[in-house]
């Protein structure tokens, strides 16, 4: 593979801004673990390698059960082993990832504004927006995980 240009260096302000978002997400009074699962759904959906990796890493050092970052990519074959919160948080984040088939559906809109306010929802969709960004860089620098 041929040498990428550092984007972090090239692009350190905005790079900048992007961490800044994230934070302010993680203040937002969303469960962490729930961010977690946004940021492993949609890299899983992406083939962000390292997304991945960093983010069930993270899942598991905050408590997260390991059978259910398993099951997170046949989520609809685990229904029970979601609670409703996490099944709206999961089903946002790919709607999100793959807004060019339907966007966020009524139904999501609907159940996550009354499941989580409107304040709350909008960071939640922000989560997945800032995920999705970051897949772009993964993927599109190859960054890959080190063992």
């Amino acid at each position: 593979m041929n040498k990428r240009i550092n984007l972090f260096q090239n692009f350190a302000e905005n790079s900048k801004l992007m961490i800044e978002m994230d934070k302010n997400i993680l203040k937002s009074g969303i469960p962490p673990l729930y961010i977690e699962l946004i940021k492993i759904r949609a890299s899983q959906i992406n083939g962000c390698a390292y997304c991945i990796d960093k983010h069930i890493v993270d899942a598991l050092k905050m408590g997260e059960d390991q059978r259910k970052i398993n099951v997170l990519g046949a989520w609809h074959e685990a229904k029970d082993w979601f609670t409703e919160e996490e099944t709206i948080v999961i089903r946002l984040t790919e709607e999100v990832t793959l807004i060019t088939q339907n966007g966020i559906s009524n139904e999501v809109f609907e159940k996550g504004v009354k499941l989580f306010g409107e304040e709350k929802f909008s960071n939640l969709i922000m989560a997945a927006i800032s995920i999705n960004s970051w897949n772009r860089v993964g993927v599109g620098l190859h960054l890959h995980p080190t063992k």
